[in-house]
């Protein structure tokens, strides 16, 4: 796999805090990981007019021919009450049209639905201002509450920080969960939150004498083989079924149905990555009960098959030592003399 090529859109008036996470996500060099990283551009969408941000930061960065050569396109937000430039538009319309992705934070989708990038696509943006655009651009499905919408080449992103969560969900469609873990690590921050989930919580924090439901969690990623169904785990919360669901929705913003799925399927990437487990036992060890249904399951939400997303982002292991019975010894070391 090549290097994928990366625009990141600096302008003026430009949202910092969007940019330092497109900077760390795809600028940051990380040799490290053992996978070839992204190649990194900073096209300023207003030159020669220089992208200043708040707090004295000015950004200097190619000009808009930078698009033409790029892969992903990423837009850190927007001057969302302003009509794009000709040129920027032509330029981002160019890259559609040869077939390059886009990445959006917070505003920015407001700029390619501007182009006309998202019509009869899905996306999302700030809850703020939800409202102001499905007015102006109501040829797009908006999903208001999403933090991140994946729709094919296009990823856009709620307000600010969900824009970490859609950037590693795009590190780990382009090299696996592992290495998007890794990178999760390496900016303290959540390995994966799922696109779905709301932007915001209204009651994210326990109310006083609301029991916490951390290590019920801890409990139920440590059994995902086991069929774990919201009577177990209401009792195990001590809580009834009813108080549990609804409770479990204020605190994580979905289902225990669909955290369930979510947690299973990282777990089988997991494995599907560093393990030499049979699809068979992989299926069985995320709490599935025949491997036709974990396949269906995994196609669903990852996109491909088990067997081709494990030849793509597998570990190179090292084939296990044959023991010879005689004399306990590998193989390879009696070969050796050892």
């Amino acid at each position: 796999m090549a290097a994928p090529r990366v625009a990141v859109l600096a302008y003026d008036q430009l949202c910092t805090f969007e940019y330092g996470i497109a900077v760390e996500l795809f600028v940051l060099p990380r040799p490290d990981l053992g996978v070839p990283w992204y190649r990194t551009t900073i096209v300023n969408a207003d030159a020669p007019r220089p992208a200043r941000g708040l707090g004295g930061v000015v950004v200097r960065g190619a000009g808009l021919a930078a698009i033409d050569r790029a892969d992903l396109i990423v837009l850190p937000g927007w001057r969302r009450h302003e009509t794009p430039a000709p040129r920027l538009a032509q330029a981002l319309r160019r890259a559609a049209a040869r077939g390059a992705r886009f990445f959006s934070i917070c505003s920015g989708a407001f700029l390619l639905a501007a182009c006309g990038l998202l019509d009869g696509r899905r996306a999302t943006t700030h809850w703020l201002y939800v409202d102001e655009f499905a007015a102006r651009f109501p040829r797009v499905t908006l999903a208001p509450d999403a933090l991140y919408v994946d729709d094919g080449p296009i990823l856009t992103s709620a307000g600010s920080a969900a824009g970490l969560d859609a950037g590693l969900h795009l590190i780990t469609r382009d090299h696996g969960a592992r290495i998007a873990n890794v990178v999760a690590r390496r900016v303290v921050a959540s390995p994966h939150r799922a696109g779905g989930q709301r932007q915001f919580i209204d009651g994210p924090v326990p109310a006083p004498g609301e029991p916490e439901l951390a290590p019920l969690l801890d409990w139920a990623r440590r059994h995902l083989d086991q069929p774990l169904g919201v009577d177990e785990l209401a009792a195990r919360a001590h809580q009834s079924p009813r108080t549990f669901l609804r409770r479990f929705g204020r605190a994580t913003g979905t289902s225990p149905k669909q955290w369930l799925q979510r947690e299973r399927m990282l777990h089988a990437r997991r494995l599907l990555e560093s393990s030499r487990l049979s699809l068979d036992e992989v299926s069985a060890a995320c709490g599935y009960a025949t491997a036709q249904a974990f396949r269906l399951a995994f196609r669903a939400a990852v996109g491909t098959a088990p067997s081709r997303y494990r030849a793509q982002f597998a570990l190179r292991l090292p084939v296990p030592a044959r023991v010879s019975r005689r004399s306990g010894r590998s193989a390879s070391a009696a070969g050796r003399g050892a």
